[in-house]
This record gives C-alpha cells, sequence and structure tokens, in this order.
C-alpha cells in the first residue's frame, strides 16, 4: 500500500521568520512611501496569524485599505520574500534533509502542502533542492475553497494514497489529517499553538523524531 508523509511548508520545514520579518518591513516600507501607512510594521500581529491565507493576512493587516491596494502589498511581499529567501537569508529546520532521505529509503512518498503562494514554494525547494525527495509541491491555490484539508485531499486522489501522515505547525494542518483520515503529527516550533497542538495524535520537538514514527 502506498504510504506518504505530507509536509506543511511555513513553521514546519521552513524557518519562515527568518525571513518574514525582513519581507513585512520591506512592504510596509513601501507602503509608507505611497503615503498609505503610517506607524510601525504590524509583524506580531502577523506572527500570531501564521498559517492563514494571504488573502487573510492582508483582510488583517489592511482592513481599512482598498482591494488594489492589497494586491499590491500582496505582490510587493512576495517578491521580497522570494529575494530574501534566493539570497539565502532563511533556512530549513533541523534534519529536514536528512528525514527526508529516510523516509525516501523507506519507500515513503514525500509532498507538501502549504498555504503559501506557489511561486514562494518553488524557490523554497528549488533553492534547498528538496525536489530530490518531494515527489509534488501543492499550494492552497490549487483547490478553489482555500481550505488545506481539501488540498490534502486533492493530493491523496491524485496520487492513490490511502495510508500516511500530514505533518505541520497548526490547528489547519491537524484538522487536514484528520478529516482525511491521515496520522496527524504537530510539530512544537515557532508558531505553534500549545492548544492546538493538544488535538494533534503526536507531537514532536524536532523532524528527526520521524523516523521512529513513520517507517
Amino acid at each position: 500500500m502506498k504510504q506518504a508523509a505530507i509536509f506543511d511548508m511555513d513553521g514546519t520545514l521552513f524557518q519562515t521568520d527568518l525571513v518574514l520579518e525582513l519581507s513585512l518591513d520591506d512592504t510596509f516600507a513601501h507602503l509608507r512611501s505611497l503615503g498609505a501607512w503610517e506607524g510601525e510594521t504590524p509583524i506580531n500581529t502577523y506572527r500570531n496569524m501564521m498559517g492563514v491565507t494571504l488573502p487573510e493576512v492582508w483582510a488583517a493587516l489592511l482592513p481599512n485599505h482598498s482591494e488594489e491596494m492589497k494586491e499590491l502589498a500582496d505582490t510587493h511581499f512576495l517578491e521580497s520574500l522570494i529575494d530574501n529567501i534566493t539570497s539565502g537569508k532563511g533556512a530549513l529546520y533541523s534534519n529536514v534533509k536528512e528525514v527526508f532521505r529516510c523516509l525516501k529509503e523507506h519507500s515513503i512518498d514525500i509532498f507538501i502542502a502549504s498555504n503559501g503562494l506557489p511561486d514562494y514554494l518553488s524557490a523554497i525547494v528549488r533553492y534547498y533542492g528538496l525536489d530530490e525527495w518531494v515527489t509534488e509541491t501543492f499550494s492552497i491555490e490549487q483547490v478553489d475553497s482555500l481550505n488545506k484539508s481539501d488540498l490534502v485531499k486533492s493530493i491523496l486522489e491524485k496520487y492513490d494514497i490511502k495510508k500516511g501522515a500530514m505533518i505541520g505547525d497548526r490547528l489547519s494542518d491537524i484538522r487536514a489529517a484528520k478529516d482525511n483520515g491521515l496520522l496527524s503529527i504537530g510539530c512544537r516550533f515557532d508558531f505553534a499553538k500549545e492548544e492546538e497542538l493538544a488535538q494533534a495524535d503526536q507531537v514532536i520537538n524536532d523532524l528527526i523524531e520521524l523516523q521512529s514514527i513513520l517507517p
């Protein structure tokens, strides 16, 4: 029976906080230069929202701005993120490649399912060479509902997967696992919340622990 390990990206594989603040600062500096923002960059607000889709982010950070301005911010933010990634300012969490290598040796297919946009995800996968192990990377933009449970369902259907695990740091990852009959593994990393992790089947503090759970 084909088995899969489906990983979230931000806060699970990629240390998003290393490029997040830089890119958000850059974006709000751009808004300030246009006279569209006053005050500091709302980095703490965004940190509390990590894991949600970008439309939800801009709705919260720019509630009184036009859709056009939100789209401008979104475009600038994405460009800045990719630039910071390809400049080497980000990092993977410890043991990502070691765990991927182990999973592939045990014939477990690896996928990424993320709320991130396709170009952003591709930049990370390319820069760190993750496509050596990852079968396919999926963005939330690939499902009309923008719901991670539906995104994970589409992966299972496309690859005829009957067994596996969803590994992530937020409640949407845990729900995506449970909604699709997968083992839910919560990551107690930077953006994780204990009340959300409490709903996971298992919780890890380092990805290396997956070597004793999945194979």
